[in-house]
């Protein structure tokens, strides 16, 4: 979420982003997608965090476990879009990233209660 923020902010990073064909910032059309795929990574962020059990997200839904197992198909999807693409920081950074989050984000998504509140139980 951050670095797509700061993409959308006009930040020189446009080599590692979205296929990495443009030099420094990116053109103002993909700054407006930094900007949207910024607010769904808050999300997904929102919904993996509630789904862990974290009481500083909003209440938890139905529809939850399903949104969770979205983010990781996303992260998934992500990642091979990433060991596809001709730049080589998203093919050796986001590709690897995008893999590692969404196992971790399978992990939350199959826990079977969302009432830990991410306190750690001694036994």
């Amino acid at each position: 979420m951050a670095f797509q923020l700061s993409l959308a902010l006009g930040a020189p990073f446009a080599r590692a982003a979205l296929g990495g064909i443009h030099e420094g910032q990116l053109p103002t059309d993909l700054r407006v997608v930094s900007v949207f795929a910024a607010a769904m990574w808050a999300f997904a962020a929102v919904v993996v965090m509630r789904r862990a059990g974290l009481r500083a997200t909003p209440p938890a839904s139905p529809l939850l476990r399903r949104a969770a197992w979205i983010v990781v198909g996303v992260l998934a999807f992500g990642a091979l879009l990433n060991f596809a693409s001709p730049s080589p920081w998203e093919r050796f950074m986001w590709g690897p990233f995008s893999l590692i989050l969404a196992g971790l984000c399978a992990l939350v998504a199959r826990s079977d209660s969302e009432t830990s509140h991410g306190t750690v139980q001694s036994g």
